[in-house]
């Protein structure tokens, strides 16, 4: 079984910025592909950001493109996300998922492992 744990989050000031960590267990994290989805109150999950198993390709949502930035350092079975600009409406829980297939995909039912997730906040 992978665990996936997030950390990072918090309360910004719009315009400011943050950066998510995403650790995972097991000896395969470097196979897999990864991403950041969030769900704000009231709302559906939705993607953020997703990395193939090598970092060589990633894929953004159009909200965060140019404002986030997704990475992993295989080494250290860890995944981030930088946040910089925040606006208030990425305000929401911030979901890290871990997928066997080693590509980065925006579709989350193409991820078999998720973490707890942590809260972003984000005020005026």
């Amino acid at each position: 079984q992978v665990q996936v744990v997030e950390s990072g989050g918090g309360l910004v000031q719009a315009g400011g910025s943050l950066r998510l960590s995403c650790a995972t267990s097991g000896r395969t994290f470097s196979s897999y592909g990864m991403g950041w989805f969030r769900q704000a109150p009231g709302k559906e999950r939705e993607f953020v950001a997703a990395i193939s198993w090598s970092g060589g390709s990633t894929y953004y949502a159009n909200s965060v493109k140019g404002r986030f930035t997704i990475s992993r350092d295989n080494a250290k079975n860890t995944v981030y996300l930088r946040m910089n600009s925040l606006k208030l409406e990425d305000t929401a829980v911030y979901y890290c998922a871990a997928g066997r297939r080693p590509l980065a995909s925006g579709t989350a039912r193409e991820y078999d492992y998720w973490g707890q997730g942590t809260q972003v906040t984000v005020s005026s």
